[in-house]
């Protein structure tokens, strides 16, 4: 039996508790609404696993650095974001200050309502501390959830985080009733645009091609259960970001990544056609039919 801390009571969080405890672990689950302390929460602990909010993560490692966090304790994050003062994904912020402690990124498919209601589902823990990824897969693989391992997280973090930009033009495109070639089309371009950031910032090419890059491109391109998702077609429906974003009442992490993913872009200059439209849309300058006319006109090139 292992015992992990969940920190973040939202929807991923309390599923990830629920996935754990199903597998005989002894689960803590604490969120800033708790009425214990944090250093309470984490006694004894083997794995905490990160849940929270981008935003909320910086406050979240400052919290555990407070704290006697035992020096084997494996960290787990499952934020999708990148941070808008330092661009950094949320793996690296762990990282850099908890520098002796394994750092595990679990991202995949998992839209956590389909987990809640026991729907199987597949994920990948990613370390460069192998030893740690294969003790995460332990912990949480069973009949409904499979668990695979690598050793790029950042990659498989970065699948995780761009696939949100495309998923608020996913929603557009049905929104708007464009149709299936036109969202194929869409996805099809997304992928690459997405390796092409990747690569430049040094993840691995091939791990976009696996669950943390295309399968959750494709889950959450593709469902109304994706906040982002909802973002897109709200905005297609003419609807206001500020009144999509109130109807949410949670966090849609695609809007602020696009933002930080645009300035990203232009310091190292990454072409990022589709991200550029999605930007543009959330800040006001274009409407959703602009913004697929302004992909439409591109240049005409090779495929490839």
């Amino acid at each position: 039996m292992t015992i992990l801390t969940i920190l973040g009571g939202g929807a991923w969080g309390s599923a990830l508790a629920n996935l754990a405890s199903k597998n005989d672990h002894q689960v803590n689950l604490w969120s800033r609404r708790s009425s214990f302390e944090l250093e309470s929460a984490i006694a004894g602990t083997d794995v905490v696993v990160s849940a929270v909010s981008m935003k909320g993560v910086a406050a979240t490692v400052d919290r555990l650095l407070s704290t006697n966090l035992g020096p084997n304790t494996i960290i787990v994050t499952v934020t999708k974001g990148l941070d808008p003062t330092t661009t950094r994904t949320p793996s690296q912020i762990w990282q850099t200050a908890f520098p002796r402690h394994p750092i595990v990124v679990l991202s995949g498919p998992n839209l956590s309502e389909e987990i809640r209601q026991e729907l199987p589902a597949a994920t990948v823990a990613a370390s460069s501390d192998l030893a740690a990824a294969k003790q995460v897969q332990h912990i949480y693989s069973s009949e409904i959830f499979r668990v695979y391992i690598n050793q790029d997280p950042l990659g498989t973090e970065l699948g995780g985080t761009l696939k949100n930009v495309f998923a608020i033009a996913a929603g557009v495109c049905d929104g708007l009733q464009l149709g299936t070639n036109a969202k194929s089309a869409l996805l099809t371009r997304a992928l690459p645009e997405m390796i092409r950031v990747g690569v430049r910032l040094g993840a691995q090419a091939e791990t976009f091609y696996g669950l943390s890059g295309l399968g959750d491109l494709l889950a959450t391109c593709n469902s109304s259960l994706s906040r982002n998702y909802r973002v897109g077609f709200g905005l297609a429906q003419g609807k206001s970001l500020e009144e999509i974003l109130h109807e949410l009442q949670s966090t849609a992490e695609g809007v602020n990544t696009t933002n930080v993913l645009i300035d990203l872009a232009n310091q190292r200059a990454i072409e990022v056609p589709v991200s550029l439209q999605v930007y543009r849309l959330l800040n006001g300058e274009i409407t959703p039919e602009q913004a697929v006319l302004a992909l439409m006109e591109r240049d005409l090139k090779p495929e490839i």
